[in-house]
């Protein structure tokens, strides 16, 4: 097959037909209307959750980013976890299974907190993370409103949905 049989039947015009594409566009979150609706789940103001946010996405650390707000860092790290930022535990996952015991009232809380080798604040911490689930709008708002796309996340779900696309390093060989 030649290329003038490729090309048989196309046409050249002068102007494009507007097809357009159906969108949802739900990027113009409201994120302090949000933060509003959930103050109550909050553990400080939905003022001060949004400073916290505004500088954690800005780059700088919980703590920065709580003293930005007059909060302690415990408080913003509270808050990050309720919106969805992973990571915010201070101890590891053993640690955090001892922690799981003592919450279901198998060990004593003295022997918890010497298990998991922990300050009194990261255990407090690490409790509250254990004993609080992220809420899932304010976790989707706060994906939403950030101005840089959730690295891990971007590239799981591409890689997914080019998996049938893409070869295996042994395939080089």
């Amino acid at each position: 097959m030649g290329l003038s049989e490729i090309a048989a039947g196309l046409e050249l015009t002068t102007k494009q037909t507007e097809r357009g594409v159906a969108t949802v566009d739900d990027t113009d979150v409201d994120l302090d209307a949000r933060l509003r609706t959930f103050e109550d789940d909050l553990p400080c103001t939905a003022a001060a959750a949004s400073t916290v946010l505004d500088r954690y996405d800005a780059g700088v650390s919980v703590g920065d980013a709580g003293e930005a707000a007059a909060l302690a860092p415990v408080t913003a790290a509270k808050l990050l976890h309720r919106c969805g930022v992973e990571g915010v535990t201070p101890i590891s996952p053993t640690a955090r299974r001892v922690l799981r015991d003592w919450l279901d009232g198998r060990i004593a809380r003295a022997d918890a907190l010497e298990l998991t080798n922990a300050e009194e604040s990261e255990f407090a911490l690490a409790a509250y993370v254990e004993t609080h689930e992220p809420i899932p709008e304010l976790a989707e708002a706060v994906r939403r409103d950030a101005s840089a796309p959730i690295a891990g996340d971007a590239l799981v779900s591409k890689r997914d949905a080019l998996a049938e696309t893409m070869s295996a390093g042994a395939d080089f060989q």
